[in-house]
């Protein structure tokens, strides 16, 4: 199963012991037996780890609030009560929101770093430009650690 969603069996233990993913069934071998929601629950794990870059903490809270949504959708669907019906909404929003939240976190500091990024970008297009515009000969500033190559046949 590491193989297949792309993980060490040693990551897959370690979310075990973090809690991320309930412990396993055991075989008769003593092999770890998984389900297909355990699957989808690893490959969502390593998607929110590898592609969004989350820390494990929010990974862990992040499906503490899907754990609990379907718990609440259960409970809903289990009740008819109006006042209990409004309750259990107004969590699962509670729920999402706070998922939206953690979110948005991670796009602010994706977005931090584009900008810095792009100044960055914005830099060095400044000095093509110096360049284009002196005709290849731009000042070096002091310090710069440009140096003129070696003479053919002198000793260095």
């Amino acid at each position: 199963m590491a193989e297949e969603v792309g993980l060490t069996a040693r990551s897959i233990r370690y979310y075990e012991e973090r809690g991320l993913l309930k412990p396993a069934a055991r075989s008769e071998g003593a092999y770890r037996l998984y389900d297909a929601d355990d699957i989808e629950r690893l490959r969502y794990i390593k998607g929110l780890r590898d592609d969004a870059g989350f820390s494990l903490a929010d990974i862990g809270q992040l499906l503490e609030d899907e754990t609990a949504r379907a718990r609440i959708g259960a409970r809903y669907r289990e009740t008819d009560d109006p006042g209990e019906r409004r309750a259990l909404l107004l969590e699962g929003i509670a729920r999402i929101d706070h998922q939206v939240a953690t979110l948005r976190v991670k796009i602010e500091r994706l977005q931090s770093m584009i900008e810095a990024a792009t100044a960055r970008r914005d830099h060095l297009h400044g000095h093509l430009a110096e360049l284009d515009a002196t005709g290849g000969i731009a000042p070096h500033p002091a310090g710069s650690g440009t140096h003129r190559p070696a003479e053919r046949g002198s000793r260095s």
